[in-house]
């Protein structure tokens, strides 16, 4: 370990003097902590430059005063016990020390926000988590392979940075999927690729926004654009979700910059933004001359009918921003997005990226372009759609045993499922409780990465399931499990069958 010692030849304090001084400071600061071993003598004389005796009289002198500590055979250490008045020095003021009242204050930190709720905490085996992945079905091997190939042709790309936006050769692929699967047309050079989709998100604002910029959000959303919106001061407008969606009547005649939403699969809802409300949607963004950041964080999973283009498919306008996620097919640990930008933008979002972090890592963005040109990426997601389907469809079979005719939504796509409850039932956040000391974890609107401003109709009374990451035993165990818990605070399973058949419920 090298000690960070700097020495002046030509001061009037000798050599000796200079190396006490600075290791005494190092030891009180912190930064040599107790225990730590210090270089030996003749080791530390060669990074100086200097008389192995010099360094040694040092030694011999911080031991005495208690700063170090000598084991035979070992070596030197960090005292573990330093004396009172070593510890009393940090605190003592030198005469030519200003005193308190002279000191500048620092200014308050600028940034606003919070770290947006992490779902990823203790263990339960029934987590009916919807942001999680099932782990069973990733593709080791096969990834594992493209690794490795891809590897043995790195060439040079370790030692340069990538291009800010991203490997162009995943850009590529990433260009071909999304002209086939959402029906967007765009070329390579419009799509900056991103740590995940959080970081696509932060790259939208920094271009978008600032202080008092009007941002609309769907309410209920996700809760790590509200986050971060905030963290930007933007004044934000939650407009009503209803049973089609974002409800576009609701939205600001003028003034809003930029509008937030999930039209795939509303998050947390599930609803679907019908083609005539999408039509609508950019008929506003273009009279108001706002951007739309379009999420479609899951649509890759859709288990009935062809998927609805997306909004970016319809835009001719050049007023939508559409962001991608390798999240949910990947897992959130590869931290894969992307981010496809209007063409007016791109010289701006790839400035931007490069500002934040001159680009993505080489290794994952290249595995990642062969893993899809390969076909491999397709397969992988005609095999996790297949069982994902079948693990929904698990869960709704449950919970109808348990619970009757209950009233769901989000079932046509995605990875969870949204649970009505009927006006007898406690509020989804107690239910949440109850369901936690069974051992249970499910979610209500708020319990999770979801967010609600208030005056939200479905909030209070809405519990969100996801089914990705369980396995079809572990599902009927977890709704078992949480009718019990129901059922020990008076709420019979049975008798809620009787009092809610009339409830109407979509049919798979």
């Amino acid at each position: 370990m090298a000690i960070p010692i700097e020495l002046d030849h030509n001061s009037r304090q000798s050599l000796q003097g200079q190396i006490f001084d600075q290791l005494r400071h190092l030891i009180l600061g912190g930064k040599l902590k107790p225990g730590t071993l210090i270089p030996a003598s003749r080791v530390l004389a060669e990074q100086l430059g200097i008389s192995r005796n010099t360094v040694l009289l040092v030694y011999d002198r911080l031991i005495a005063e208690g700063y170090l500590q000598a084991r035979k055979a070992i070596g030197t250490y960090v005292n573990l016990e330093l004396p009172e008045t070593c510890l009393s020095a940090t605190r003592r003021v030198t005469p030519s020390s200003p005193g308190d009242e002279e000191f500048v204050k620092q200014p308050v930190i600028p940034f606003i926000g919070h770290i947006h709720a992490n779902i990823t905490v203790q263990h339960l085996d029934f987590d009916f988590c919807p942001d999680r992945i099932g782990l069973d079905l990733f593709p080791h091997k096969i990834w594992r392979r493209f690794v490795n190939k891809t590897f043995m042709s790195a060439n040079m790309h370790f030692e340069e940075c990538c291009d800010p936006g991203g490997l162009s050769e995943l850009r590529e692929v990433i260009a071909a999927h999304l002209g086939v699967a959402r029906g967007i047309s765009v070329s390579s050079d419009q799509i900056i690729i991103t740590a995940g989709s959080q970081e696509g998100l932060n790259l939208a604002a920094r271009l978008l926004v600032k202080e008092g910029t009007m941002v609309a959000t769907e309410n209920p959303c996700y809760q790590g654009a509200t986050s971060l919106f905030e963290s930007y001061y933007a004044k934000l407008i939650p407009v009503p979700v209803d049973e089609a969606g974002l409800d576009v009547e609701q939205l600001p005649k003028e003034g809003v910059a930029l509008l937030f939403v999930t039209p795939s699969h509303q998050f947390p809802l599930g609803f679907t933004l019908p083609i005539e409300r999408r039509l609508k949607l950019l008929d506003w963004a273009r009279r108001c001359g706002a951007f739309i950041i379009e999420d479609d964080y899951d649509s890759d999973f859709r288990y009935r009918g062809s998927p609805l283009t997306a909004l970016m498919g319809l835009d001719d306008y050049g007023c939508v921003m559409y962001l991608g996620t390798f999240s949910k097919s990947m897992g959130a640990g590869l931290r894969l997005g992307y981010l496809v930008v209007p063409k007016a933008l791109i010289p701006a979002a790839r400035s931007a990226k490069a500002l934040l972090n001159n680009g993505h890592a080489w290794l994952d963005q290249a595995t990642m372009a062969e893993f899809i040109r390969s076909g491999a990426y397709g397969n992988h997601l005609r095999r996790m759609r297949n069982m994902y389907g079948k693990r929904r469809d698990c869960l709704v079979e449950a919970l109808r045993e348990h619970f009757g005719a209950i009233r769901l939504s989000g079932l046509e796509s995605g990875l969870h499922l949204a649970w009505h409850l009927p006006d007898h039932y406690p509020p989804a956040a107690q239910l949440q409780t109850i369901a936690l000391r069974h051992g249970v974890r499910i979610y209500s609107i708020g319990g999770g990465t979801g967010y609600d401003y208030g005056g939200c109709r479905y909030s209070a009374r809405t519990l969100v399931l996801g089914f990705s990451s369980l396995n079809e035993y572990q599902i009927r165990a977890g709704v078992r499990r949480i009718a019990d818990a129901f059922a020990d605070m008076s709420l019979n399973p049975l008798s809620m069958r009787e009092k809610v058949d009339n409830v109407a419920t979509p049919s798979l």
